[in-house]
Order: C-alpha cells, then sequence, then structure tokens
C-alpha cells in the first residue's frame, strides 16, 4: 500500500509536469489542459469500472461508481487541494463562465434521464457523450481564440434546461414497472 501510494504521488507529479509543458507547447492556457487530457486520463479508471460492472450486470455499481467519484471530486478533493494551496486555488473566468455550470447541468441531466424509465438507455448514453464531445469542441474553441468565454449569464441558461428537466422529473409520477 505504501508503495502504490509513493507510486501514486510521483505520478501525479509527473502528470502535473506533463500537463503544463502540453499547455506551453500547444500555446493554451493549463484549465484546457486540465479540461480536456488530465480530465480525461485521471476518469479511466472509472471508465472501466463502469464499463465493467455495466457488462456485469451490475448497473447500481455502474451509476454509484460515476455519481460518488463526482461528488468526492468536487467536494472531496477540490476541499483538501483548496486547503493545501498556500493562497486557495483561483478559479479562471472560463470556469465560471461556462464550466462549472456545464457540470451542475450534467448532473442535474441525470434525474430526468434515470426517471425515465429507471434506467439509463443506449439514445441517452449516446445523448450524454454527444454532450460531451460538444463540451469539448467549445473548450477547444475558446484556447483557440475561435469562441469567447461566454458571461455567467450564459452558463446558468446552460445548465438552466437540466435543471429545469430535473425539477419537472422529481415533480413528474414515476412510471410503475414490474418487478425486475
Amino acid at each position: 500500500m505504501v508503495t502504490g501510494l509513493t507510486g501514486l504521488v510521483i505520478g501525479a507529479g509527473w502528470l502535473v509536469d506533463a500537463a503544463v509543458a502540453i499547455a506551453l507547447d500547444l500555446g493554451v492556457g493549463e484549465v484546457v489542459v486540465g479540461l480536456t487530457i488530465v480530465a480525461a486520463g485521471t476518469s479511466l479508471p472509472e471508465l472501466a469500472t463502469s464499463v465493467v460492472a455495466a457488462l456485469r450486470g451490475q448497473r447500481d455499481l455502474a451509476i454509484g461508481n460515476v455519481v460518488g467519484s463526482n461528488v468526492f471530486n468536487l467536494v472531496g478533493i477540490l476541499g483538501l487541494a483548496s486547503l493545501t494551496a498556500p493562497h486557495g486555488l483561483p478559479i479562471a473566468s472560463q470556469v465560471a463562465g461556462l464550466d462549472a455550470w456545464v457540470a451542475l447541468g450534467a448532473a442535474a441531466l441525470l434525474l430526468p434521464l434515470a426517471r425515465s424509465g429507471g434506467a439509463l438507455i443506449r439514445w441517452e448514453g449516446a445523448l450524454l457523450v454527444a454532450a460531451y464531445g460538444a463540451y469539448l469542441v467549445a473548450v477547444v474553441a475558446i484556447a483557440l481564440g475561435r469562441l469567447a468565454v461566454p458571461p455567467a449569464g450564459v452558463g446558468v441558461a446552460i445548465a438552466g434546461l437540466p435543471l429545469l428537466l430535473a425539477a419537472g422529473a422529481i415533480a413528474w409520477p414515476r412510471r410503475r414497472e414490474g418487478p425486475r
């Protein structure tokens, strides 16, 4: 366990150094590399766990892994990182104007999808993957200067539709289904 933790700390250091180097080489901000390459790289174990759980019919584990990981990342990891940073963690305008709102909207979108029949089905999964693709396109377009960082009001609008759908899902009575 000690060897694994030591390797993890060393690997994390390498990841941060490599991410900064990639950002400098590409001429984009570190936040862009964090939102794309680092986020995808650190989420691959969760992807593998959820796919294996889904293939084995352990769907609750697949959903719980994703939701639990996101909650832990936002509350635990971000909280601990801000506690250890000497002057706190500055929040980039892109994160405040777009990314945090997209995260909120994505989390809110889970509720109406889950309540639509008690399961996330393939077309809903395709919708989520397409939404992530559109988000990545926006992040890269912002990094290349082809799209301006939207003001916070646009971010609120982006999160607004999923929040509205979530509120509707809460108010809408759930379909009764037979035993599974």
